[in-house]
């Protein structure tokens, strides 16, 4: 259940991102089918919930969230292209996503990869389009670096990577937390890191920060697999199911419904205690922690 400020928050701050992705991608000088494939998966909806947290982390700090339009467009583009390449059929092979078509339904499966890898440059691009009075380009720097890392084989991509080995096998729940970790955590932390290098955060209130990020990434994902069993697939936009079908370990599998349950709290609880330890003004970060523990979609 989300408060009257956090929707205020939320549709406004989604109304921006989204029209400046419309513009980022209009203003390119490239063939008119990769744009409408672009334009295509980056308006199919969604929570934006990475670029929410730049933007609340930003308010956090009493700076304008504006300040972080740059960056949260550009992660919003690294998610996008990592969902298109997702449903290719060589790798989950989905026929939906968010209600409507995969691009590759669409665009064909060369034109959908090219529009992926169109989007993962582009967003680098962007980073570097920030305006020099939001950000030093040393910090522009430490942007860059930081998503590389957390999109590449030591972020999203080895998360994959490992979440692909891992199908038909029995995973540990270490090895379910690594996957996790990597392939959805990494990006979900960059966000909020993101936020805090742009909003001039200290040291130690940098690393409760990122703790805070990594503790909500894994509550991130025990709740996606909880829907997955548990889920609307008219909420979800995409068949519930798939991890079994797909053979994947999850943490309803190896923790029972009411282990993961569990463990969602647990992660959420010391996502939070991390947070307070910030002494900032946490009250939408909070709201988000609570939004994505409790998401239906």
């Amino acid at each position: 259940m989300t408060t009257k400020v956090l929707d205020a928050f939320t549709q406004e701050h989604k109304k921006l991102l989204e029209s400046e992705l419309r513009t980022l991608v209009e203003k390119l000088n490239a063939p008119p089918i990769i744009k409408e494939a672009m334009h295509y998966s980056l308006e199919a909806g969604g929570k934006r919930i990475r670029p929410l947290l730049v933007f609340a982390t930003l308010a956090a700090f009493e700076k304008d969230p504006k300040i972080g339009l740059m960056a949260a467009a550009a992660i919003e583009m690294i998610h996008t292209y990592s969902l298109i390449h997702d449903d290719l059929p060589s790798m989950d092979n989905d026929d939906l996503r968010r209600g409507k078509p995969t691009n590759h339904k669409v665009f064909g499966d060369a034109i959908a990869i090219l529009a992926g890898d169109a989007l993962l440059t582009y967003s680098f691009q962007v980073i570097g389009q920030t305006p020099n009075e939001f950000a030093s380009s040393e910090t522009k720097l430490q942007l860059v670096m930081e998503m590389a890392k957390a999109a590449g084989s030591e972020g999203m991509v080895g998360g994959q990577v490992a979440d692909m080995e891992g199908e038909r096998k029995t995973l540990s729940i270490e090895e379910l937390e690594y996957i996790h970790i990597h392939k959805t955590g990494k990006l979900l932390k960059f966000s909020v890191i993101a936020g805090a290098l742009l909003g001039g955060a200290n040291q130690t209130q940098l690393e409760n920060l990122s703790a805070f990020a990594h503790h909500l990434g894994l509550a991130f994902q025990i709740q996606d697999d909880i829907l997955d069993l548990e889920g609307n697939q008219e909420l979800l936009g995409k068949p519930v199911g798939s991890d079994s079908t797909n053979e994947k370990s999850t943490y309803p599998q190896l923790l029972s419904m009411e282990g993961a349950k569990k463990a969602l709290r647990q992660q959420l609880d010391l996502s939070k205690q991390y947070l307070e330890k910030t002494g900032l003004n946490i009250r939408l970060l909070n709201e988000i922690a609570d939004l994505i523990a409790s998401r239906d979609h």
